[in-house]
């Protein structure tokens, strides 16, 4: 009888033991995969399906109408800085200093979207790629977008903004360099990333 009384209670303590282990993995397992507003879900994929389409569009508008070769092309060459723009030499605000900045002011900005602008493009030797900020709105989330065009310009391109002699780019200085002996000056990619403010 006292066999059978020493058994039932091993066995209480051994499912008080094996239901405290239970319970304790389950909490564990709750605090590690926590689900906050910024977590991946569904709604979040689509909301980044849509910036990264809003930017897409918007640069893609903006190659067919000229403005974001504009934009590239607002160059002060005596101030080697991006015309109109600060300190910095790049724009750190959403602005409408040409017409593809005011459309990424009314587009994204106006949704609460901030966004960066950066340029890239092959150095002299076309071995290397060099990245200028041309808008900086700050530190992208973690569930930052990404989207780019890329634009050719060739020696006889323009600068929109204040230059010193014709406003050629094989005439001025300008952030990017010639790559090529021929027409080609050089390729240069626009690059938005989006994120939510």
């Amino acid at each position: 009888m006292n066999r059978d009384v020493d058994r039932g209670q091993a066995h209480t303590v051994e499912a008080f033991i094996a239901a405290l282990l239970l319970l304790s993995a389950l909490l564990f397992a709750m605090q590690a995969t926590a689900v906050t507003p910024l977590s991946a879900s569904t709604s979040n994929q689509h909301i980044e399906n849509q910036q990264r389409a809003l930017a897409d569009g918007l640069l893609s508008t903006a190659a067919d109408d000229g403005s974001l070769q504009e934009t590239v092309l607002y160059w002060n060459a005596s101030r080697g800085a991006f015309q109109d723009s600060g300190e910095t030499g790049y724009y750190q605000r959403a602005g409408s200093q040409t017409a593809f900045l005011a459309a990424l002011n009314e587009t994204l900005a106006e949704r609460r979207i901030a966004y960066n602008v950066r340029v890239r493009y092959f150095d002299a030797n076309a071995t290397a790629v060099s990245t200028d900020p041309l808008v900086s709105l700050g530190q992208p989330s973690d569930n930052a977008v990404t989207a780019s065009r890329t634009i050719t310009l060739t020696n006889e391109s323009r600068l929109t903004g204040d230059c010193t002699s014709d406003c050629r780019l094989e005439t001025e200085p300008f952030y990017a360099s010639s790559v090529d002996d021929g027409q080609l000056y050089n390729r240069v990619e626009v690059r938005i990333t989006t994120w939510r403010m």
